[in-house]
């Protein structure tokens, strides 16, 4: 193995130990208040944008993933995978800092004081996140941010409220991203490689959701996980993924 790759596996690793080491509280708080939002047939809401949609999408519906939680991936905050020209990162890199953008979006949901959103931002600093942030309170929904604190410290926020999300937020997670994010780096350039923050972002993902499942779980709750269909001898994969599909599409009626 390479030596920057090695580098770079053991600052990950570096940063999901810190992160056992001291947000297992947190997290569980979080799954906590997500546990009471789901067993009341309630939304626990998801918002990113950029990178920060991965956890996001990793999350619901994918194979271990359960009916409860609701992705809103905005596609201009998250296809720019052109790069370039249409739908590039120039565009995506505007709007994230406009603000008002947000408001529009929450407009087009309904929402439930019973809710919770669930926001994973780096840095806590763009307007759009803001944004659904304060909406989301001003419509009674508790407001969980997960982002980086390192990467958060010293910065200003770009919003008029004066706020960041971490201000805004009813809970906060620490990813414990560096704040460059990328750590690893390299012979004759100014910036390193090897970003951390997306690993960090879903390791934080499956510990929580996770957690929330076991809450549940003992509480007699009944779960629609979307199952693997590719398990030889398991005969009964598709119904149990359409009956959790069917749950969805009940539960996400009037959303």
């Amino acid at each position: 193995m390479s030596t920057v790759a090695q580098q770079w596996l053991t600052n990950t690793r570096a940063v999901m130990d810190r992160i056992e080491q001291t947000q297992m509280g947190n997290i569980r708080k979080a799954a906590e208040i997500m546990a009471d939002t789901i067993q009341a047939e309630r939304w626990v809401h998801t918002f990113g944008c950029g990178h920060a949609t991965i956890p996001i999408e990793d999350m619901y519906p994918r194979i271990g993933g359960f009916v409860g939680f609701h992705p809103m991936c905005e596609l201009p905050l998250t296809f720019f995978t052109r790069i370039v020209g249409e739908g590039g990162v120039h565009q995506f890199v505007f709007l994230e800092r406009v603000e008002g953008y947000g408001v529009q979006i929450m407009k087009g949901y309904n929402f439930d004081p019973r809710d919770t959103m669930w926001i994973f931002s780096h840095s806590g600093i763009n307007n759009v996140n803001i944004d659904v942030a304060l909406e989301s309170k001003k419509r009674g929904m508790k407001v969980i941010a997960y982002g980086s604190a390192a990467a958060a410290k010293g910065k200003q926020t770009r919003h008029s409220s004066g706020k960041t999300i971490f201000d805004i937020a009813d809970l906060v997670v620490d990813t414990c991203a560096p704040i460059g994010d990328s750590c690893v780096p390299l012979k004759n350039h100014q910036d390193k490689v090897g970003p951390v923050s997306t690993m960090a972002f879903v390791t934080c993902v499956w510990m929580t959701v996770c957690t929330v499942a076991e809450i549940l779980a003992d509480r007699g709750v009944k779960l629609y996980i979307n199952p693997s269909h590719n398990v030889p001898g398991d005969t009964t994969a598709k119904e149990r993924l359409d009956a959790a599909l069917a749950e969805y599409k009940r539960r996400i009626a009037g959303v």
